[in-house]
């Protein structure tokens, strides 16, 4: 514990050494917090060094007692707002290509109505994969892929912090993929 003031204490007066420890030391606990987030490993990598930037310059305004919890709720912060931009990229290039994606599904439905027939059929599976997992979890879905709200304002409603609500969103997803599984094996 001493030691960790040490190395923080050196890192504010501009240690590299110090901080190359600091980040030696918690490397593997920031790289665990945001690859809980974001699944992809090339990404959790990134935001990984983000957040140690992040705590680089956020250092000389610590001042709590359990650096630990800091480190890990920068963590945390910096993988929801990596998710926020992302889900914000993606919503932009729905809209710009929502036209056309419309337009080819009307001519796919008229010139095959298998496909129409098929598609039909998966959304039935969907709803069908949604409504047979536990509500707690049900809600959170439709909240954040339908309604498109945040965790943020998913925590708010649901009374339960944000973290509480990206373990509901993460356990319904692989719900919902043995679901589909069985539905899909099932046919």
């Amino acid at each position: 514990m001493e030691s960790e003031k040490l190395l923080i204490k050196e890192s504010i007066q501009g240690s590299d050494q110090a901080f190359a420890e600091i980040v030696h030391n918690y490397k593997n606990y920031v790289f665990a917090i945001v690859l809980n987030f974001i699944k992809d490993y090339g990404e959790a990598e990134n935001v990984a060094q983000e957040v140690f930037l992040q705590i680089y310059i956020a250092l000389p305004s610590y001042s709590s007692e359990n650096f630990k919890g800091w480190i890990g709720k920068i963590a945390a912060n910096k993988s929801i707002d990596w998710i926020r931009k992302k889900k914000s990229k993606f919503n932009e290039k729905v809209i710009e290509d929502a036209g056309s994606i419309i337009d080819m599904k009307d001519i796919q439905s008229k010139d095959n109505p298998e496909s129409f027939i098929i598609d039909n059929e998966r959304k039935e599976l969907l709803i069908n994969a949604l409504s047979s997992i536990p509500e707690i979890y049900r809600t959170v879905v439709e909240k954040f892929y339908f309604e498109e709200k945040s965790y943020e304002e998913i925590a708010l409603e649901e009374n339960a912090p944000v973290k509480t609500i990206a373990s509901r969103l993460y356990r319904a997803k692989l719900l919902l993929k043995t679901k589909w599984r069985e539905e899909n094996e099932a046919l």
